[in-house]
C-alpha cells in the first residue's frame, strides 16, 4: 500500500465514529443450554447446526435446541481454545448433504487446525474425510483460527492463527501459521493458488501475516473478502483479503504485547497491506457477518462483529468498501459473544460464550 493510500486508512480510521444509540431492535433467546457454543449455520430446511467448543455439534429445530448432538464427530482436542469451532453446510448440501467441519485435532504436545467433510444422514455424519491438516504442529491449546467460507468458484477459505507462539512464522511461506488457506473441496490445491508455483511454499496459502483470524467471510454481491483477526493488547484488525498479500503481523502492528513490550516498531511496512479498521484497546473481534438480510434495510450492506473482551455486538458502516460510522449493541448485557450471522429469516442471531451459552435473535421492534 502506498502513501498516498496509508494517509486515505489513517484518515478513515479518525473519522471513523463510534455511538451508542437508542434500541430500535428486539432481542430473544432463540436457545440456551449450549456450553461454548462457538459458530451456527442453517440447513436448507431451516434447522440450524450450532457447533459447542468441548466437542458437540446440536440442533436447533422449529424453535427448539434438540437434546441429543449430532453423533459421528471426530475426536477434538478440547483445551483452552481448542475443541470443535465452525460446521459449514455445502452450498449444494441440498443434493451433497456435506458439511465441512473446523477443530482442534491432536495432543497437548502436536496439535493443530483441521478440517474434514462428512455427510450429514439424520442425526448422525458419516463418511468422514480429512481435507486439511495444519502443519506443523504445535504444543499451544490457543491461535487456531478455524472460520472459513466458500468463494464462488466453490474453493474453500480457511482462517488460520499463529500458534501464539511462533508468530515469526506467519512470514514465512513453508508453513501454516498465520495463514488463510485455499483448497477444493476434495482436499485438493486450486492450481491458481498465488503460491502453487513458488519454491518451498506451501501451495494451500492464499495470504499470509496474520495473527489469529476468528472472522471471515465473502460477499457475494461485491466479491470482497472480509476478515478480521485478534491483536495482542490492541491491535485487532479488519481486512480486505486478497490472493498472495502479506497484512504485516508481526512485522507491522497496531497492538503492543501482553508484558507490554513492544511487538514492532512499525504500524506500516512496504510491501504488506495495512487494516481497514483497527481497534486499540482490543476487543477481541470474534465473529462477522456483512447484513444482507430483509429485516432491517437500514443496515444492508454494514458490517456486525461480535467480541469477546468488549462484551458487546459492534456495527460497522461499510461506504464504499471502506468502514465509517461504529454503532455499540448489546454492551449492557455484559456476556462475551462468539458469533454473528444473518440467519435465513432476516434477522440476526448472536452466540453467547458462556458455560450456559445461548442463542439470541435480534428482529426490529414490533409497533
Amino acid at each position: 500500500m502506498n502513501r498516498i493510500e496509508n494517509l486515505a486508512v489513517a484518515a478513515a480510521m479518525l473519522l471513523c465514529s463510534i455511538t451508542a444509540v437508542g434500541q430500535d431492535y428486539q432481542i430473544e433467546i432463540a436457545a440456551s443450554g449450549l456450553d461454548h457454543p462457538w459458530s451456527i449455520a442453517w440447513l436448507p430446511d431451516g434447522r440450524a447446526l450450532v457447533t459447542e467448543r468441548p466437542g458437540r455439534l446440536r440442533v436447533i429445530s422449529d424453535g427448539e435446541l434438540l437434546e441429543a448432538p449430532i453423533q459421528g464427530l471426530p475426536d477434538v482436542f478440547a483445551a483452552s481454545q481448542g475443541g470443535l469451532f465452525e460446521a459449514l453446510p455445502d452450498d449444494d448440501f441440498a443434493t451433497n448433504r456435506l458439511v465441512y467441519i473446523s477443530f482442534a485435532h491432536g495432543t497437548p504436545e502436536a496439535n493443530a487446525t483441521r478440517v474434514i467433510s462428512a455427510r450429514l444422514e439424520g442425526m448422525r455424519l458419516v463418511d468422514p474425510k480429512i481435507l486439511f491438516t495444519a502443519t506443523p504442529p504445535k504444543d499451544t491449546p490457543v491461535h487456531y483460527g478455524g472460520r472459513m467460507a466458500f468463494l464462488p468458484d466453490g474453493t474453500l477459505l480457511i482462517g488460520l492463527g499463529d500458534g501464539f507462539d511462533f508468530r515469526e512464522q506467519a512470514q514465512r511461506l513453508d508453513n501454516h501459521f498465520g495463514k488463510i488457506v485455499r483448497i477444493n473441496t476434495d482436499g485438493s490445491v486450486p492450481e491458481d493458488n498465488p503460491f502453487v508455483d513458488i519454491e518451498n511454499a506451501l501451495p494451500e496459502i492464499y495470504s499470509y501475516g496474520h495473527r489469529n483470524i476468528q472472522g471471515l467471510l465473502h460477499d457475494a454481491e461485491t466479491g470482497m473478502i472480509w476478515q478480521h483477526e485478534h491483536g495482542p493488547r490492541g491491535g485487532d484488525e479488519i481486512n480486505l483479503i486478497r490472493a498472495g498479500e502479506n497484512y504485516g503481523w508481526p512485522v507491522a502492528t497496531h497492538g503492543i504485547d501482553y508484558s507490554g513490550a513492544i511487538v514492532s516498531p512499525y504500524e506500516t511496512r512496504p510491501g504488506m497491506v495495512d487494516p481497514l479498521l483497527v481497534w486499540t484497546p482490543s476487543i477481541a473481534p470474534s465473529g462477522m457477518t456483512l447484513y444482507r438480510g430483509g429485516l432491517f434495510p437500514q443496515w444492508t450492506g454494514d458490517l456486525f462483529i461480535s467480541a469477546l473482551a468488549g462484551r458487546h455486538l459492534r456495527r460497522v458502516e461499510l461506504v464504499d468498501g471502506r468502514p465509517k460510522e461504529q454503532e455499540i449493541m448489546l454492551a449492557g448485557r455484559g456476556e462475551r459473544l462468539r458469533d454473528v450471522r444473518t440467519g435465513p429469516d432476516g434477522a440476526l442471531y448472536v452466540l453467547i460464550d458462556a458455560e450456559d451459552g445461548k442463542v439470541l435473535r435480534i428482529s426490529p421492534n414490533q409497533p
